[in-house]
Protein backbone atom coordinates (compact mmCIF):
# COMPACT_ATOMS: atom_id res chain seq x y z
CA UNK A 1 0.00 0.00 0.00
CA UNK A 2 1.18 3.49 -0.80
CA UNK A 3 0.36 6.87 0.95
CA UNK A 4 1.53 10.26 -0.57
CA UNK A 5 2.15 11.51 2.63
CA UNK A 6 0.06 15.13 1.68
CA UNK A 7 4.12 16.12 -0.93
CA UNK A 8 3.39 16.46 -4.45
CA UNK A 9 2.17 12.91 -6.29
CA UNK A 10 4.21 14.53 -9.84
CA UNK A 11 7.35 15.33 -7.79
CA UNK A 12 7.58 11.31 -7.06
CA UNK A 13 7.61 11.58 -3.76
CA UNK A 14 5.72 8.03 -2.82
CA UNK A 15 6.98 7.06 0.21
CA UNK A 16 5.55 3.14 0.90
CA UNK A 17 4.62 2.18 4.92
CA UNK A 18 3.02 -0.83 6.07
CA UNK A 19 -0.01 0.17 7.87
CA UNK A 20 0.44 -2.70 10.35
CA UNK A 21 3.72 -1.07 11.34
CA UNK A 22 3.51 0.83 14.56
CA UNK A 23 2.70 4.23 14.44
CA UNK A 24 5.30 6.88 15.49
CA UNK A 25 3.42 9.38 17.58
CA UNK A 26 5.07 12.54 17.24
CA UNK A 27 5.31 15.02 20.27
CA UNK A 28 5.26 18.75 18.71
CA UNK A 29 4.57 20.05 22.77
CA UNK A 30 7.77 22.04 23.54
CA UNK A 31 10.68 20.47 25.22
CA UNK A 32 11.15 20.41 28.89
CA UNK A 33 13.51 22.67 29.51
CA UNK A 34 11.67 25.65 27.44
CA UNK A 35 8.85 25.66 30.29
CA UNK A 36 8.33 27.96 33.12
CA UNK A 37 7.50 26.76 36.57
CA UNK A 38 4.15 27.34 36.14
CA UNK A 39 4.15 25.39 32.44
CA UNK A 40 5.89 22.05 34.27
CA UNK A 41 3.47 22.20 37.03
CA UNK A 42 0.17 22.75 33.96
CA UNK A 43 1.65 19.44 32.75
CA UNK A 44 2.75 17.26 35.45
CA UNK A 45 -1.10 17.75 36.63
CA UNK A 46 -2.34 17.30 32.70
CA UNK A 47 -0.47 14.04 32.71
CA UNK A 48 -1.56 12.87 36.42
CA UNK A 49 -5.14 13.83 35.00
CA UNK A 50 -4.91 11.31 32.21
CA UNK A 51 -3.80 8.14 34.21
CA UNK A 52 -6.85 9.31 36.29
CA UNK A 53 -8.77 9.24 33.03
CA UNK A 54 -7.45 6.02 32.00
CA UNK A 55 -7.92 4.02 35.40
CA UNK A 56 -11.73 5.17 35.47
CA UNK A 57 -12.43 4.88 31.49
CA UNK A 58 -10.61 1.00 31.91
CA UNK A 59 -12.59 0.32 35.31
CA UNK A 60 -15.86 0.94 33.44
CA UNK A 61 -15.27 -0.69 30.44
CA UNK A 62 -14.70 -3.54 32.27
CA UNK A 63 -18.02 -2.81 33.95
CA UNK A 64 -19.24 -2.09 30.71
CA UNK A 65 -18.28 -5.40 29.52
CA UNK A 66 -19.88 -7.11 32.89
CA UNK A 67 -23.39 -5.47 31.72
CA UNK A 68 -23.12 -6.64 28.50
CA UNK A 69 -22.79 -9.94 29.25
CA UNK A 70 -25.62 -9.76 31.67
CA UNK A 71 -27.82 -8.53 28.60
CA UNK A 72 -27.31 -11.26 26.45
CA UNK A 73 -28.48 -13.28 28.94
CA UNK A 74 -31.64 -11.71 29.79
CA UNK A 75 -32.03 -11.88 26.06
CA UNK A 76 -30.93 -15.50 25.53
CA UNK A 77 -29.79 -17.05 28.59
CA UNK A 78 -33.04 -19.46 28.85
CA UNK A 79 -32.73 -20.61 25.02
CA UNK A 80 -28.79 -20.88 25.68
CA UNK A 81 -30.14 -23.36 28.81
CA UNK A 82 -33.00 -24.99 27.19
CA UNK A 83 -30.86 -25.81 24.24
CA UNK A 84 -27.83 -27.43 26.22
CA UNK A 85 -30.69 -29.60 27.46
CA UNK A 86 -31.46 -31.28 24.15
CA UNK A 87 -30.25 -34.69 23.71
CA UNK A 88 -30.62 -34.83 20.01
CA UNK A 89 -28.33 -31.44 19.73
CA UNK A 90 -25.23 -32.55 22.39
CA UNK A 91 -25.11 -35.95 20.49
CA UNK A 92 -24.44 -34.63 17.53
CA UNK A 93 -20.82 -33.04 17.35
CA UNK A 94 -20.87 -30.38 14.44
CA UNK A 95 -24.38 -29.32 16.41
CA UNK A 96 -22.59 -29.32 20.09
CA UNK A 97 -20.05 -27.06 18.17
CA UNK A 98 -22.20 -24.58 17.30
CA UNK A 99 -24.23 -25.21 20.25
CA UNK A 100 -21.65 -24.22 21.75
CA UNK A 101 -20.56 -21.04 19.68
CA UNK A 102 -24.03 -19.75 20.01
CA UNK A 103 -24.51 -20.34 23.88
CA UNK A 104 -21.24 -18.44 24.40
CA UNK A 105 -22.32 -15.38 22.11
CA UNK A 106 -25.84 -15.20 23.66
CA UNK A 107 -24.09 -15.26 27.63
CA UNK A 108 -21.73 -13.33 26.02
CA UNK A 109 -19.03 -15.28 28.80
CA UNK A 110 -17.22 -18.81 27.39
CA UNK A 111 -16.65 -18.98 31.40
CA UNK A 112 -20.43 -19.41 32.30
CA UNK A 113 -21.21 -21.60 29.16
CA UNK A 114 -18.09 -24.03 30.03
CA UNK A 115 -19.33 -23.66 33.95
CA UNK A 116 -22.28 -25.16 32.70
CA UNK A 117 -21.09 -27.14 30.37
CA UNK A 118 -18.77 -28.39 32.88
CA UNK A 119 -21.79 -28.95 35.94
CA UNK A 120 -23.90 -30.59 33.35
CA UNK A 121 -21.39 -33.26 33.04
CA UNK A 122 -20.85 -33.67 36.19
CA UNK A 123 -24.32 -34.74 36.91
CA UNK A 124 -24.63 -37.06 34.37
CA UNK A 125 -26.25 -35.57 31.89
CA UNK A 126 -24.35 -34.78 29.21
CA UNK A 127 -21.26 -37.54 28.24
CA UNK A 128 -17.87 -36.29 28.61
CA UNK A 129 -17.19 -37.33 24.46
CA UNK A 130 -20.64 -35.08 24.16
CA UNK A 131 -19.37 -32.00 25.73
CA UNK A 132 -15.97 -31.70 24.11
CA UNK A 133 -17.47 -30.04 20.66
CA UNK A 134 -19.18 -28.11 22.98
CA UNK A 135 -16.16 -26.76 25.10
CA UNK A 136 -14.25 -26.39 21.73
CA UNK A 137 -17.64 -24.06 20.24
CA UNK A 138 -17.21 -21.84 23.32
CA UNK A 139 -13.88 -20.94 22.65
CA UNK A 140 -14.90 -19.34 19.32
CA UNK A 141 -17.87 -17.70 20.84
CA UNK A 142 -15.82 -16.00 23.32
CA UNK A 143 -14.15 -13.54 21.01
CA UNK A 144 -17.11 -11.95 19.34
CA UNK A 145 -16.05 -9.61 22.83
CA UNK A 146 -13.27 -8.11 21.40
CA UNK A 147 -14.80 -8.26 17.61
CA UNK A 148 -16.99 -5.49 19.19
CA UNK A 149 -14.76 -3.60 21.18
CA UNK A 150 -12.82 -3.09 18.25
CA UNK A 151 -15.90 -0.88 16.22
CA UNK A 152 -14.94 2.06 18.21
CA UNK A 153 -11.96 2.73 16.52
CA UNK A 154 -13.76 2.33 13.00
CA UNK A 155 -13.37 6.82 12.52
CA UNK A 156 -9.83 5.98 11.66
CA UNK A 157 -9.20 3.98 9.23
CA UNK A 158 -5.84 2.47 10.03
CA UNK A 159 -6.81 2.39 13.82
CA UNK A 160 -9.46 0.24 12.78
CA UNK A 161 -7.28 -1.90 10.50
CA UNK A 162 -5.35 -2.88 13.44
CA UNK A 163 -7.44 -3.48 15.71
CA UNK A 164 -9.68 -5.46 14.28
CA UNK A 165 -6.92 -7.61 12.80
CA UNK A 166 -5.94 -8.07 16.45
CA UNK A 167 -9.53 -9.29 18.12
CA UNK A 168 -10.34 -11.14 14.43
CA UNK A 169 -6.41 -13.31 15.14
CA UNK A 170 -8.24 -14.75 17.96
CA UNK A 171 -11.27 -16.15 15.92
CA UNK A 172 -8.93 -17.34 13.28
CA UNK A 173 -6.74 -19.39 15.79
CA UNK A 174 -9.60 -20.84 17.45
CA UNK A 175 -11.77 -21.62 14.30
CA UNK A 176 -8.28 -23.67 12.59
CA UNK A 177 -7.91 -25.06 15.69
CA UNK A 178 -11.14 -26.63 15.53
CA UNK A 179 -11.20 -27.51 11.84
CA UNK A 180 -7.94 -29.39 12.42
CA UNK A 181 -8.90 -31.32 16.32
CA UNK A 182 -12.73 -32.07 15.84
CA UNK A 183 -11.86 -34.02 12.94
CA UNK A 184 -9.10 -35.97 15.06
CA UNK A 185 -11.11 -36.04 17.68
CA UNK A 186 -13.93 -37.33 16.57
CA UNK A 187 -11.66 -40.07 14.66
CA UNK A 188 -9.75 -40.90 17.79
CA UNK A 189 -11.21 -39.48 21.02
CA UNK A 190 -7.50 -38.24 21.62
CA UNK A 191 -8.10 -35.66 24.34
CA UNK A 192 -10.97 -38.06 25.95
CA UNK A 193 -8.57 -40.72 26.30
CA UNK A 194 -5.54 -38.21 27.51
CA UNK A 195 -8.17 -36.74 30.22
CA UNK A 196 -9.19 -39.78 30.86
CA UNK A 197 -5.84 -40.90 31.84
CA UNK A 198 -4.50 -38.09 33.90
CA UNK A 199 -8.22 -37.48 35.94
CA UNK A 200 -7.51 -40.03 38.84
CA UNK A 201 -7.41 -39.12 42.47
CA UNK A 202 -8.56 -35.63 42.54
CA UNK A 203 -10.55 -34.12 45.75
CA UNK A 204 -12.84 -31.51 45.21
CA UNK A 205 -13.22 -28.07 47.09
CA UNK A 206 -16.62 -26.75 47.48
CA UNK A 207 -14.96 -23.29 48.31
CA UNK A 208 -12.96 -22.64 45.19
CA UNK A 209 -13.48 -19.20 43.84
CA UNK A 210 -14.50 -18.72 40.51
CA UNK A 211 -14.65 -15.14 39.71
CA UNK A 212 -12.02 -12.93 41.14
CA UNK A 213 -13.29 -9.89 39.01
CA UNK A 214 -16.21 -9.51 40.18
CA UNK A 215 -14.71 -8.45 43.60
CA UNK A 216 -13.98 -5.61 41.61
CA UNK A 217 -16.70 -4.81 39.21
CA UNK A 218 -19.63 -6.21 41.33
CA UNK A 219 -19.80 -2.55 43.53
CA UNK A 220 -20.60 -0.75 40.59
CA UNK A 221 -22.54 -3.14 38.28
CA UNK A 222 -24.69 -4.43 41.36
CA UNK A 223 -26.02 -0.93 41.78
CA UNK A 224 -27.29 -1.55 38.22
CA UNK A 225 -28.61 -5.38 37.68
CA UNK A 226 -28.19 -8.42 39.71
CA UNK A 227 -29.08 -11.58 37.87
CA UNK A 228 -29.40 -15.12 39.61
CA UNK A 229 -27.21 -17.42 36.94
CA UNK A 230 -28.12 -20.23 39.00
CA UNK A 231 -32.08 -20.26 36.58
CA UNK A 232 -29.99 -20.92 32.91
CA UNK A 233 -27.51 -23.82 34.87
CA UNK A 234 -31.26 -25.32 36.32
CA UNK A 235 -32.72 -25.16 33.10
CA UNK A 236 -29.90 -27.07 31.67
CA UNK A 237 -30.53 -29.63 34.17
CA UNK A 238 -33.36 -30.27 32.90
CA UNK A 239 -35.75 -28.39 35.49
CA UNK A 240 -38.41 -26.75 32.84
CA UNK A 241 -40.25 -25.11 36.29
CA UNK A 242 -37.25 -21.91 35.93
CA UNK A 243 -38.24 -21.26 32.70
CA UNK A 244 -40.90 -18.97 34.54
CA UNK A 245 -38.61 -17.56 36.49
CA UNK A 246 -37.29 -14.18 36.05
CA UNK A 247 -33.06 -13.92 35.77
CA UNK A 248 -33.47 -10.33 37.93
CA UNK A 249 -33.02 -10.97 41.08
CA UNK A 250 -36.07 -10.35 43.31
CA UNK A 251 -34.75 -11.48 46.85
CA UNK A 252 -30.87 -10.20 47.74
CA UNK A 253 -30.81 -12.37 51.16
CA UNK A 254 -32.61 -13.03 54.48
CA UNK A 255 -33.21 -10.63 57.34
CA UNK A 256 -33.44 -12.35 60.86
CA UNK A 257 -35.96 -10.42 63.10
CA UNK A 258 -37.18 -10.96 66.40
CA UNK A 259 -41.20 -11.31 66.83
CA UNK A 260 -42.86 -11.58 70.41
CA UNK A 261 -45.81 -13.98 70.00
CA UNK A 262 -48.41 -15.27 72.57
CA UNK A 263 -48.09 -18.77 72.51
CA UNK A 264 -50.28 -20.87 74.46
CA UNK A 265 -48.74 -24.00 76.27
CA UNK A 266 -50.72 -26.81 78.07
CA UNK A 267 -49.50 -27.77 81.56
CA UNK A 268 -50.13 -29.72 84.25
CA UNK A 269 -51.97 -27.54 86.80
CA UNK A 270 -52.48 -28.85 90.07
CA UNK A 271 -55.75 -27.68 92.46
CA UNK A 272 -54.91 -26.76 96.27
CA UNK A 273 -58.31 -27.28 97.90
CA UNK A 274 -59.42 -30.20 95.78
CA UNK A 275 -55.94 -31.41 94.76
CA UNK A 276 -56.76 -32.73 91.12
CA UNK A 277 -54.21 -32.08 88.67
CA UNK A 278 -55.58 -31.35 85.06
CA UNK A 279 -54.05 -29.89 81.64
CA UNK A 280 -54.80 -26.22 81.07
CA UNK A 281 -53.81 -23.78 78.54
CA UNK A 282 -51.13 -21.09 79.51
CA UNK A 283 -50.31 -17.95 77.41
CA UNK A 284 -46.77 -16.79 77.11
CA UNK A 285 -44.96 -13.88 75.58
CA UNK A 286 -41.88 -15.45 73.50
CA UNK A 287 -39.70 -14.09 71.31
CA UNK A 288 -40.11 -15.97 67.87
CA UNK A 289 -36.80 -15.33 65.64
CA UNK A 290 -38.20 -15.26 61.17
CA UNK A 291 -36.15 -15.33 58.01
CA UNK A 292 -37.34 -13.15 55.83
CA UNK A 293 -36.79 -12.13 52.07
CA UNK A 294 -34.21 -9.22 51.57
CA UNK A 295 -36.02 -7.50 48.55
CA UNK A 296 -33.36 -6.03 46.32
CA UNK A 297 -31.87 -2.29 45.75
CA UNK A 298 -30.49 -1.88 42.59
CA UNK A 299 -31.86 0.04 39.53
CA UNK A 300 -33.80 -2.72 37.62
CA UNK A 301 -35.26 -4.21 41.02
CA UNK A 302 -39.23 -4.74 40.94
CA UNK A 303 -39.82 -2.43 37.87
CA UNK A 304 -42.47 -5.07 36.73
CA UNK A 305 -40.24 -4.74 32.65
CA UNK A 306 -39.78 -8.30 31.56
CA UNK A 307 -36.50 -9.77 30.77
CA UNK A 308 -36.28 -9.26 27.20
CA UNK A 309 -37.14 -5.46 27.70
CA UNK A 310 -34.32 -4.72 30.35
CA UNK A 311 -31.46 -7.17 28.33
CA UNK A 312 -32.46 -4.42 25.45
CA UNK A 313 -32.20 -1.12 27.37
CA UNK A 314 -29.33 -3.06 29.37
CA UNK A 315 -27.96 -3.71 26.08
CA UNK A 316 -27.91 -0.34 24.34
CA UNK A 317 -26.50 1.41 27.36
CA UNK A 318 -23.50 -1.05 27.80
CA UNK A 319 -22.51 -0.78 24.33
CA UNK A 320 -23.08 3.36 24.74
CA UNK A 321 -20.54 3.64 28.00
CA UNK A 322 -18.59 0.89 26.12
CA UNK A 323 -17.71 2.84 23.00
CA UNK A 324 -17.33 6.37 25.25
CA UNK A 325 -14.99 4.42 27.45
CA UNK A 326 -13.41 3.31 24.78
CA UNK A 327 -12.63 6.10 22.71
CA UNK A 328 -11.64 8.32 26.19
CA UNK A 329 -8.86 5.40 26.41
CA UNK A 330 -7.60 5.75 23.49
CA UNK A 331 -7.64 9.24 22.99
CA UNK A 332 -5.58 9.68 26.67
CA UNK A 333 -3.19 7.10 25.36
CA UNK A 334 -2.27 8.77 22.45
CA UNK A 335 -1.73 11.62 24.23
CA UNK A 336 0.70 9.69 26.82
CA UNK A 337 2.16 7.62 23.93
CA UNK A 338 4.06 10.49 22.61
CA UNK A 339 8.26 11.00 22.32
CA UNK A 340 10.70 9.46 23.80
CA UNK A 341 7.70 7.58 26.48
CA UNK A 342 5.92 6.10 23.14
CA UNK A 343 9.30 4.09 22.25
CA UNK A 344 10.38 3.05 25.62
CA UNK A 345 6.87 1.12 25.70
CA UNK A 346 6.93 -0.04 22.47
CA UNK A 347 10.35 -1.20 22.36
CA UNK A 348 9.74 -3.25 26.00
CA UNK A 349 6.46 -4.74 24.89
CA UNK A 350 7.25 -5.24 21.20
CA UNK A 351 10.95 -6.55 21.23
CA UNK A 352 12.53 -9.73 21.08
CA UNK A 353 14.84 -10.90 23.43
CA UNK A 354 18.43 -10.81 22.58
CA UNK A 355 20.39 -13.43 20.55
CA UNK A 356 19.63 -17.44 20.73
CA UNK A 357 16.73 -16.23 23.42
CA UNK A 358 14.95 -14.49 21.23
CA UNK A 359 12.70 -17.68 20.09
CA UNK A 360 11.62 -17.48 23.82
CA UNK A 361 9.85 -14.40 23.69
CA UNK A 362 6.35 -15.60 22.26
CA UNK A 363 6.31 -17.95 25.21
CA UNK A 364 7.01 -15.83 27.38
CA UNK A 365 4.18 -13.34 26.61
CA UNK A 366 1.68 -16.79 26.34
CA UNK A 367 2.99 -16.76 30.48
CA UNK A 368 2.25 -13.26 30.75
CA UNK A 369 -1.65 -13.67 28.88
CA UNK A 370 -2.29 -16.39 31.09
CA UNK A 371 -1.23 -15.09 33.48
CA UNK A 372 -3.43 -12.28 33.71
CA UNK A 373 -6.65 -13.74 32.70
CA UNK A 374 -5.71 -16.22 35.84
CA UNK A 375 -6.44 -13.68 37.66
CA UNK A 376 -8.71 -11.28 36.42
CA UNK A 377 -10.96 -15.32 35.33
CA UNK A 378 -12.10 -13.44 32.26
CA UNK A 379 -10.12 -13.76 28.95
CA UNK A 380 -12.67 -11.31 26.91
CA UNK A 381 -11.85 -8.94 29.06
CA UNK A 382 -8.06 -9.30 28.98
CA UNK A 383 -8.31 -10.04 25.01
CA UNK A 384 -10.68 -7.00 24.73
CA UNK A 385 -8.34 -4.46 26.79
CA UNK A 386 -5.66 -5.16 24.03
CA UNK A 387 -7.59 -4.36 21.30
CA UNK A 388 -7.43 -0.89 21.31
CA UNK A 389 -4.05 -0.95 22.21
CA UNK A 390 -3.19 -2.48 18.81
CA UNK A 391 -5.63 -0.16 17.57
CA UNK A 392 -3.21 2.68 18.45
CA UNK A 393 -0.05 0.96 17.60
CA UNK A 394 1.07 0.28 21.51
CA UNK A 395 1.10 -3.28 20.82
CA UNK A 396 1.72 -5.21 17.29
CA UNK A 397 -0.30 -7.46 15.80
CA UNK A 398 2.93 -10.19 16.25
CA UNK A 399 3.00 -9.54 20.02
CA UNK A 400 -1.03 -9.86 20.28
CA UNK A 401 -0.75 -13.39 18.91
CA UNK A 402 1.07 -15.01 22.09
CA UNK A 403 -0.94 -12.76 24.51
CA UNK A 404 -4.25 -14.00 23.07
CA UNK A 405 -2.90 -17.84 23.13
CA UNK A 406 -1.99 -17.26 26.82
CA UNK A 407 -5.61 -16.14 27.31
CA UNK A 408 -6.52 -18.95 26.08
CA UNK A 409 -4.78 -21.21 28.60
CA UNK A 410 -5.52 -19.06 31.08
CA UNK A 411 -9.65 -18.61 31.08
CA UNK A 412 -9.32 -22.97 31.07
CA UNK A 413 -8.72 -22.39 34.79
CA UNK A 414 -12.72 -21.48 35.34
CA UNK A 415 -13.32 -25.01 34.20
CA UNK A 416 -11.01 -26.24 36.34
CA UNK A 417 -12.29 -24.17 39.54
CA UNK A 418 -15.68 -25.49 38.17
CA UNK A 419 -15.54 -28.90 38.30
CA UNK A 420 -13.64 -28.43 41.78
CA UNK A 421 -16.48 -27.53 43.41
CA UNK A 422 -18.84 -29.67 41.36
CA UNK A 423 -20.79 -31.93 44.42
CA UNK A 424 -21.30 -34.83 42.31
CA UNK A 425 -19.22 -36.66 39.06
CA UNK A 426 -15.98 -34.62 39.91
CA UNK A 427 -14.34 -37.39 38.15
CA UNK A 428 -16.38 -36.53 34.74
CA UNK A 429 -16.60 -32.72 35.54
CA UNK A 430 -12.59 -32.56 35.77
CA UNK A 431 -12.35 -34.54 32.65
CA UNK A 432 -14.01 -32.34 30.38
CA UNK A 433 -12.04 -29.29 32.05
CA UNK A 434 -9.05 -30.67 31.17
CA UNK A 435 -10.42 -31.79 28.07
CA UNK A 436 -10.34 -27.80 27.55
CA UNK A 437 -6.97 -27.04 28.81
CA UNK A 438 -5.62 -29.39 26.20
CA UNK A 439 -7.50 -29.12 23.20
CA UNK A 440 -6.05 -24.86 24.04
CA UNK A 441 -2.33 -26.90 24.27
CA UNK A 442 -2.77 -28.99 21.08
CA UNK A 443 -3.86 -25.56 18.68
CA UNK A 444 -0.68 -23.51 20.37
CA UNK A 445 1.44 -26.65 19.34
CA UNK A 446 0.14 -27.07 16.14
CA UNK A 447 -0.10 -23.06 15.30
CA UNK A 448 2.79 -21.47 16.90
CA UNK A 449 6.04 -23.12 17.20
CA UNK A 450 6.36 -24.02 13.37
CA UNK A 451 7.42 -20.62 11.94
CA UNK A 452 4.71 -21.13 8.22
CA UNK A 453 2.43 -22.43 10.75
CA UNK A 454 2.72 -19.24 12.83
CA UNK A 455 1.99 -17.21 9.54
CA UNK A 456 -1.74 -18.41 8.90
CA UNK A 457 -3.94 -17.02 11.88
CA UNK A 458 -1.45 -14.12 11.32
CA UNK A 459 -2.19 -13.19 7.66
CA UNK A 460 -5.78 -14.33 7.91
CA UNK A 461 -6.06 -11.71 10.56
CA UNK A 462 -4.04 -9.20 8.30
CA UNK A 463 -6.70 -10.14 5.74
CA UNK A 464 -9.53 -9.14 7.44
CA UNK A 465 -8.04 -6.20 8.68
CA UNK A 466 -7.87 -4.90 5.23
CA UNK A 467 -10.76 -5.42 4.07
CA UNK A 468 -12.47 -4.06 7.13
CA UNK A 469 -9.99 -0.78 6.00
CA UNK A 470 -11.48 -0.36 2.68
CA UNK A 471 -14.75 -1.84 3.35
CA UNK A 472 -16.44 -0.59 6.76
CA UNK A 473 -19.25 -2.54 6.57
CA UNK A 474 -17.39 -5.66 6.20
CA UNK A 475 -16.51 -6.29 10.06
CA UNK A 476 -21.05 -6.11 10.81
CA UNK A 477 -21.17 -8.19 7.85
CA UNK A 478 -18.43 -11.11 9.48
CA UNK A 479 -20.05 -10.27 13.44
CA UNK A 480 -23.59 -11.58 11.84
CA UNK A 481 -22.27 -13.87 10.16
CA UNK A 482 -19.52 -15.62 11.70
CA UNK A 483 -21.13 -15.65 15.16
CA UNK A 484 -24.88 -15.83 14.26
CA UNK A 485 -25.84 -17.13 10.47
CA UNK A 486 -23.18 -19.45 9.58
CA UNK A 487 -23.46 -21.50 13.39
CA UNK A 488 -27.16 -21.36 13.32
CA UNK A 489 -27.36 -22.65 9.63
CA UNK A 490 -24.72 -25.59 10.72
CA UNK A 491 -26.83 -26.25 13.62
CA UNK A 492 -30.36 -26.37 11.61
CA UNK A 493 -28.68 -28.61 8.55
CA UNK A 494 -27.14 -30.65 11.56
CA UNK A 495 -30.28 -30.92 13.18
CA UNK A 496 -32.07 -32.77 10.10
CA UNK A 497 -29.28 -34.96 9.36
CA UNK A 498 -26.04 -35.88 8.68
CA UNK A 499 -27.13 -36.83 5.18
CA UNK A 500 -28.69 -33.26 5.11
CA UNK A 501 -25.49 -31.42 6.35
CA UNK A 502 -23.05 -33.54 3.86
CA UNK A 503 -25.59 -32.65 0.85
CA UNK A 504 -25.63 -29.22 1.46
CA UNK A 505 -22.04 -28.52 3.66
CA UNK A 506 -20.33 -31.13 1.34
CA UNK A 507 -20.34 -29.43 -2.35
CA UNK A 508 -19.63 -25.92 -0.28
CA UNK A 509 -16.59 -27.16 1.10
CA UNK A 510 -15.26 -28.39 -1.53
CA UNK A 511 -15.44 -25.58 -3.29
CA UNK A 512 -13.95 -23.92 -0.69
CA UNK A 513 -10.95 -25.86 -0.41
CA UNK A 514 -10.37 -25.77 -4.30
CA UNK A 515 -10.05 -21.93 -4.15
CA UNK A 516 -8.58 -21.61 -1.34
CA UNK A 517 -5.81 -24.32 -2.67
CA UNK A 518 -6.39 -22.39 -6.35
CA UNK A 519 -5.14 -18.82 -4.55
CA UNK A 520 -1.76 -20.68 -2.70
CA UNK A 521 -0.90 -21.67 -6.11
CA UNK A 522 -2.15 -18.56 -7.74
CA UNK A 523 0.91 -16.74 -5.38
CA UNK A 524 3.36 -19.40 -5.27
CA UNK A 525 3.68 -21.47 -8.61
CA UNK A 526 1.03 -19.97 -11.13
CA UNK A 527 2.85 -21.48 -14.00
CA UNK A 528 1.76 -24.90 -12.27
CA UNK A 529 -2.04 -23.63 -13.20
CA UNK A 530 -4.00 -23.50 -16.80
CA UNK A 531 -3.53 -20.14 -17.92
CA UNK A 532 -7.34 -19.18 -17.41
CA UNK A 533 -6.88 -20.04 -13.16
CA UNK A 534 -3.78 -17.96 -13.12
CA UNK A 535 -6.42 -15.25 -12.19
CA UNK A 536 -10.01 -14.59 -11.09
CA UNK A 537 -10.33 -12.12 -13.80
CA UNK A 538 -12.80 -14.76 -15.89
CA UNK A 539 -15.35 -15.18 -13.18
CA UNK A 540 -17.91 -12.41 -12.46
CA UNK A 541 -17.21 -9.34 -10.21
CA UNK A 542 -19.77 -9.84 -7.65
CA UNK A 543 -17.95 -13.09 -7.16
CA UNK A 544 -14.88 -12.19 -6.76
CA UNK A 545 -14.61 -9.02 -5.32
CA UNK A 546 -17.06 -7.31 -2.17
CA UNK A 547 -17.10 -3.87 -5.24
CA UNK A 548 -20.60 -4.42 -6.24
CA UNK A 549 -22.01 -4.76 -2.31
CA UNK A 550 -20.05 -1.98 -1.06
CA UNK A 551 -21.39 -0.04 -3.88
CA UNK A 552 -25.11 -1.04 -2.74
CA UNK A 553 -24.67 -0.48 0.73
CA UNK A 554 -22.64 2.91 0.07
CA UNK A 555 -26.08 3.88 -1.86
CA UNK A 556 -28.27 2.36 1.01
CA UNK A 557 -26.40 4.42 3.84
CA UNK A 558 -26.76 7.88 1.14
CA UNK A 559 -22.71 7.93 0.98
CA UNK A 560 -20.59 8.28 -2.02
CA UNK A 561 -17.08 6.90 -2.39
CA UNK A 562 -14.89 9.33 -4.80
CA UNK A 563 -13.52 7.50 -7.52
CA UNK A 564 -9.92 9.14 -7.71
CA UNK A 565 -6.22 7.49 -6.83
CA UNK A 566 -6.65 9.72 -3.83
CA UNK A 567 -7.02 7.55 -0.63
CA UNK A 568 -10.31 7.08 0.42
CA UNK A 569 -12.62 9.88 2.83
CA UNK A 570 -12.86 8.97 6.63
CA UNK A 571 -16.48 9.45 6.16
CA UNK A 572 -17.23 6.33 3.58
CA UNK A 573 -19.24 3.53 5.43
Amino acid sequence: EKINNGKNPGNGDVQEYDPWQAPELVDNSPAWAELNGQEKLQRVGYIVLRFVVIICCLYLFICSLSLLSDAFRLLGGKAAGEALDEEGIVSNPIAGLMLGVLVTVLVQSSSTSTSIVVTMVGADIIAVQHAVPIIMGANIGTSVTNTIVSFAQSPNRDEFRRAFGGATVHDMFNWLSVIVLLPIEIITNYLYRLSHALTGNIKGDSSANQDLLKALTSPFTKLIIQLDNKVIEKIALGQKEYLNKSLIKAHCGATVQVVPMNLSVMVNVTNESTGITSLESVYNIVNVTKLLDKPCHFLFANTGMSDPVVGIILLLTSITLLCICLIMLVKCLQALMKGQVAKIIKKTINSDFPGRWSVLTGYVFMLVGAGVTIIVQSSSVFTSTLTPLVGIGVITLDRMYPLTLGSNIGTTTTGILAALASKSGLHNAMQIAICHLFFNISGILLWYPIPFMRKCPLNMAKFMGNTTAKYRWFAIAYLIFAFFVIPGTILGLSLAGWYVLLAVGGPILIILIAVAIINVLQQRRPKSLPAKLRSWDWAPIWLRSLEPYDKVLTRCCFCSRKKSNEPEPETNC
